[in-house]
């Protein structure tokens, strides 16, 4: 009981700390315990499912050898991750929710209130290239490679779709413009009075399912099966579907040359793994060096993405701290290299390694994190792929000829090598207002149909069911805004926040919102945009018993731990691509700002708005 009570005062008096003065204005390690503190807040209030009754599967995998595979092997589709809810977290299970189900009831009659296509145009669009400075492009393609993994509403259903009606003079072909509504899930009655659920499709596990498919079939078309190893071609890039041209891989939707680059050298990454695998294990089969390769590639690519990417977009002491806190624990790397865990607390030890822990409620990724995860702004319009030798160009692209099977073409005549370095030394968009791509409003698919995404990202979060701004901060426990001045401390914005959604803040659309918030120092997004990720960061690794119970040397073996513990995005890079050591040797984290070749060309192509830097 007295236990209950102190936790208790202490999450009240985070909470009021935050919403009077917030956590990252006060001392370090009284900001890094009150982020702990809103993860406990966040983790009782801000969990919710959207299944009905236990997840059990039913169709178990193949034995292998003298057991059942699963049980120390990733299913293809995510299945008996939890073995007693083997269908949790699988692929088609249902997305959860970040709030109760009583705010996710879709506002039918406001749906097209604000036009979405004028909150595009008007709001979203971009004027000039706007950089974040303190990243660079490679950060923009990892996070969508991530987001390949993680999940995907799958195709949208063609029956009655959204009609978005059109100024006279909007440029648009059709009118008015059509936008396909996400498909629903329609595995339950909906006499039930509930909102609408949609199912994921791809597998909701951290298991690398970018790169190995959630299920069977994409399985066998990416493995070579031999030694464990995916398919690679004879030029060292992935085989190409000969039908779209487009690089065949575990997702290749949405496809352009950063995830080209991205699926490619993680590829390498496992071959490279299964050939460590073979040597320390002859006899193995091809099923278990693919296996081990899978587990340890996909745990690397999470370490990478929690103690790399995040703190390179979230570039603040304490979340340096509170990142690197989640995989090694705040005993620090160095004690768990020097001795392993020395407690069985993640918040000690970390979160690898640590007790299974869904906190009450069964593991999926939410609608919310989608939402928050809209960041489009932080891909440019125009590339300009340099040379590592002279850093001089040698070719610039617009964003329109390195998409889908553009991709492919144009990496076999830059070459990995000098694409890695362009992308190292060039800056993606920052995530605000008036710096949404211009190629994405008018994007065009393989299959000839046009459609602006900014306007269908406005529409999506309306059509699910996610609150706007406003409604959403006090769900996630932070104070509404009373202004647009409050909103932004840009009078500009202000005043076309205030006409566009006609002087009332609680109608500002999540998204809009997100982007408006001055984030906090370091922030490459928005502080409510982060108490999502406070929540759900820890959670993909805390659910997932490959990330903690199964997280062993029985499982992974001892050089498979040692891979992951031993390796980064930087070793990465070099182990397939050592010529680019010169432009990593001096930077901190491989998500920055890469060293240039020596200088022989112009540093900024302003007619293109694509930014590039010297020392």
């Amino acid at each position: 009981m007295m236990r209950k009570l102190l936790l208790r005062f202490f999450t009240q008096t985070v909470q009021l700390l935050d919403q009077s003065i917030g956590w990252y204005k006060m001392p370090r390690l009284l900001s890094l315990a009150m982020l702990a503190g809103l993860r406990t807040i966040l983790r009782k209030q801000n969990l919710y499912t959207t299944e009905t009754g236990k997840l059990i599967g039913s169709n178990r995998p193949a034995a292998n050898g003298g057991g059942p595979r699963y049980l120390v092997a990733r299913t293809a589709d995510g299945s008996f991750n939890d073995l007693e809810n083997p269908s949790m977290g699988s692929a088609g299970t249902r997305f959860g929710r970040n709030v109760r189900s009583k705010y996710t009831y879709p506002d039918e009659a406001a749906m097209l209130t604000p036009n979405p296509r004028t909150v595009s145009l008007e709001l979203l669009a971009r004027d000039t290239f706007q950089p974040a400075t303190t990243l660079n492009l490679l950060a923009a393609a990892w996070i969508q490679f991530m987001i390949h993994d993680w999940f995907s509403h799958g195709k949208n259903q063609k029956e009655n779709p959204w009609q978005v009606p059109l100024r006279e003079d909007d440029p648009w072909p059709q009118r008015p413009m059509t936008i396909l509504r996400t498909q629903r899930d329609t595995t339950h009655a909906r006499t039930d009075g509930l909102p609408p659920t949609y199912r994921n499709v791809v597998s909701q596990w951290w298991d690398g399912s970018q790169l190995y498919g959630s299920d069977e079939a994409t399985q066998a078309k990416v493995r070579s099966g031999k030694d464990g190893k995916l398919n690679i071609a004879s030029n060292g890039l992935l085989p190409v579907d000969p039908e779209t041209g487009v690089d065949i891989t575990g997702v290749n939707g949405n496809w352009w040359i950063g995830l080209s680059l991205m699926s490619t050298l993680f590829t390498l990454e496992h071959n490279a793994i299964c050939d460590h695998l073979r040597a320390e294990y002859p006899s193995w089969s091809d099923d278990d060096l693919f296996d081990h390769a899978r587990l340890v590639n996909a745990a690397l690519m999470a370490k990478i993405h929690t103690v790399e990417w995040t703190p390179a977009i979230l570039d603040n002491p304490t979340l340096h701290l509170a990142m690197n806190g989640n995989w090694w624990g705040l005993a620090t790397e160095q004690i768990h290299k020097l001795f392993g865990r020395i407690s069985k607390s993640e918040i000690i030890s970390g979160i690898p390694g640590s007790q299974k822990d869904d906190f009450g409620v069964p593991y999926a990724f939410t609608e919310e994190f989608v939402s928050v995860y809209r960041m489009h702004p932080l891909l440019p319009d125009e590339i300009s792929f340099r040379t590592l030798e002279t850093d001089e160009i040698m070719q610039e692209r617009s964003m329109a000829e390195v998409v889908d099977g553009h991709a492919h073409e144009v990496l076999a005549q830059v070459s990995m090598a000098n694409a890695l370095y362009s992308f190292g030394t060039s800056y993606p968009g920052a995530i605000t207002l008036h710096n949404y791509p211009r190629f994405l409003q008018r994007r065009t698919e393989q299959d000839g149909i046009m459609f602006d995404l900014a306007t269908t990202e406005i529409l999506r979060d309306r059509e699910r069911g996610v609150p706007r701004y406003n409604e959403f901060r006090k769900l996630v426990h932070r104070p509404r805004v009373k202004s647009f001045e409050e909103l932004t401390n840009n009078k500009v914005w202000a005043e076309e926040l205030r006409r566009i959604y006609d002087n009332d803040i609680d109608q500002v659309d999540l998204m809009v919102g997100l982007y408006a918030e001055k984030p906090p120092p370091g922030f490459g997004f928005s502080d409510t945009a982060f108490r999502i990720f406070i929540l759900m960061a820890s959670r993909r690794l805390n659910s997932d018993r490959f990330f903690t119970t199964d997280y062993t040397a029985t499982v992974y073996t001892q050089m498979g731990l040692d891979w992951i513990s031993n390796n980064d995005m930087s070793s990465v890079l070099l182990r397939h691509f050592p010529e680019l050591a010169p432009f990593l040797r001096n930077v901190k984290n491989p998500f920055a700002p890469w060293s240039r070749a020596k200088f022989s060309g112009s540093s900024i192509n302003s007619d293109k708005n694509q930014y590039v830097f010297q020392n």
